[in-house]
């Protein structure tokens, strides 16, 4: 048998979040001053301990860890981002609420042309300026592996090619990368785990 996947949370590195690879997660924290980060038997383990916070150590779990007791529940305290995007491309929006009442709290578009991947993207990198403009540090959840992984490495990696029609977007990704690669956050950017919770509560409704 193979060894037992672990789910890697990084509290203090180049990029917050929670990492299914440890090849990943060295990236956020090899020569990273202070980085703070753990790894976890379970994803639920993971999420849980990645809204408590990092514990007074650093480093990896040790092999008599025993896993918390609680239930796998969305951190209310939290934001929620979601895209909409009729066709693929198409005419593009997306919005950010709150999790636990589902208010919003930012809404942007409708852009003529779009991809879903990018506005999932534009969605998550601006929760993240809206809660450091406020300085607020709640967890962003986005139901996207590939908008969270765009967010990661900084870059979206869309295939959508730039033209008159879908300028003003193009406009806002490079802006979007831009800001990633000039600030930093601590700010946990969460997968939204639909099959357990049903929809992201800044779903759009229009499935």
């Amino acid at each position: 048998m193979g060894k037992a996947k672990k789910f890697y949370v990084v509290w203090n590195g180049r990029n917050p979040g929670i990492f299914d690879t440890w090849a990943e997660c060295e990236k956020q924290v090899k020569g990273f001053e202070a980085a703070r980060y753990k790894s976890f038997e379970s994803e639920k383990e993971a999420i849980e301990a990645f809204g408590a916070g990092a514990p007074s150590f650093k480093g990896t779990a040790k092999k008599n860890h025993k896993p918390a007791l609680f239930n796998h529940v969305p951190i209310k305290d939290s934001i929620a981002v979601d895209a909409a995007c009729s066709g693929n491309p198409g005419i593009l929006e997306y919005q950010g609420v709150q999790t636990a009442t589902g208010k919003t709290l930012f809404h942007v578009g409708p852009f003529p042309q779009g991809t879903v991947n990018i506005g999932e993207f534009l969605a998550i990198v601006h929760g993240l300026g809206f809660l450091k403009q406020k300085q607020l540090n709640l967890p962003v959840y986005s139901d996207s592996k590939t908008a969270i992984k765009w967010v990661r490495d900084k870059k979206a990696n869309t295939r959508l090619q730039p033209n008159a029609t879908n300028a003003e977007l193009m406009q806002l990704i490079q802006r979007a990368e831009n800001w990633l690669k000039n600030n930093t956050w601590e700010n946990p950017v969460l997968k939204w785990d639909t099959a357990a919770w049903g929809e992201i509560p800044a779903d759009f409704g229009r499935k």
